[in-house]
C-alpha cells in the first residue's frame, strides 16, 4: 500500500513539472495500447531533421509514394514537396500508411515555388544539396553532414530546374557503371538515405537526433493519427489541466 501511494505521489509531483505538451502526450499515453507508446518512444529516439528531403515537381505518384515510404524507412521525418507544375499525392497502398508517420511540407508559390522553398530551408540552416548527374558533383559516400543538410531530387525526365540548381550548395551523384543515365527517382532516393543514414549513425547523437521537445511534438501528432476523437479529448484534457 505505501509502495502505490510512492509510485502515485511521484507521478503526480513529475506530472507537475511537466510541460503542457509533455501533460497532455502523458495522457494520449493512457489511452493508446502499450506496445504503441513502446513503439512510438522508440522510433522517435531515431528520428532525424538534421537531413531532409525535398522533392521537386514530381507528378508520378507511384515514385513520390516510394519516397515517402523510404523516408519513414529511414527515419527522415520531414519531406518537402516543391509543387510547380504538379500537386504532391501519395498512393496509401504503396506508401504502406508511411505518410501517416513523417511530415510533409507542401510549397505551392504560385510564381516561384522552388526559390521560396529553399529560401525557406536555407533560413531553416539547411545546405541545399541537389543530386544530377554532373561532372564535378560529390559522390553520395563523399557527401559529409556536417550542417544539416537537404536533399533535394527532381523529375526522372526534366532533372532539377534552372532556379534549383542556381540555389544548390552542392552537387552529388550516385556513381553509375551502366549505359543508363540515372536511377529512377525513388530508387535515388532511396539508395541516398541508405548511405547517409549510415553516415548519421557515426555522428554524435546529439548533433543529429531529435531534442526532447521535438520527439514530444511528433509523438502528440503520431497519437491524434490514431486515436478517435482526438481533438474532442485534447480539448478536455487542456481544459482541466487549466481549470
Amino acid at each position: 500500500m505505501e509502495g502505490s501511494l510512492g509510485s502515485l505521489f511521484l507521478f503526480v509531483y513529475s506530472f507537475y513539472f511537466m510541460t503542457k505538451d509533455e501533460q497532455l502526450l502523458e495522457f494520449f499515453y493512457s489511452i493508446i495500447t502499450e506496445s504503441k507508446r513502446a513503439k512510438f518512444d522508440t522510433i522517435a529516439a531515431e528520428r532525424t531533421r538534421h537531413l531532409t528531403v525535398v522533392i521537386e515537381n514530381v507528378y508520378q505518384e507511384q515514385n513520390a509514394s516510394a519516397i515517402v515510404r523510404s523516408c519513414d524507412c529511414f527515419g527522415i521525418h520531414d519531406i518537402h514537396a516543391i509543387e510547380k507544375d504538379n500537386s504532391f499525392s501519395v498512393n496509401r497502398e504503396i506508401a504502406m500508411g508511411a505518410g501517416k508517420w513523417v511530415n510533409i511540407e507542401h510549397h505551392q508559390d504560385p510564381k516561384f515555388p522552388t526559390t521560396t522553398a529553399l529560401n525557406t530551408l536555407k533560413a531553416r540552416g539547411y545546405r541545399i544539396v541537389a543530386t544530377t548527374p554532373h561532372e564535378e558533383d560529390t559522390t553520395i559516400d563523399e557527401l559529409t553532414l556536417d550542417q544539416p543538410t537537404a536533399l533535394l531530387f527532381g523529375t526522372e525526365k526534366m532533372g532539377l530546374s534552372e532556379a534549383a540548381l542556381a540555389q544548390a550548395d552542392a552537387f552529388v551523384k550516385i556513381p553509375m557503371y551502366g549505359f543508363s543515365e540515372s536511377f529512377n527517382v525513388s530508387v535515388s532516393a532511396a539508395l541516398c538515405l541508405h548511405t547517409l543514414r549510415q553516415k548519421l549513425e557515426k555522428m554524435p547523437h546529439d548533433q543529429w537526433k531529435m531534442t526532447k521537445e521535438e520527439q514530444v511534438e511528433i509523438k502528440l501528432n503520431w497519437c491524434r493519427k490514431i486515436l478517435r476523437n482526438a481533438e474532442a479529448s485534447e480539448r478536455e484534457f487542456l481544459k482541466s489541466i487549466e481549470e
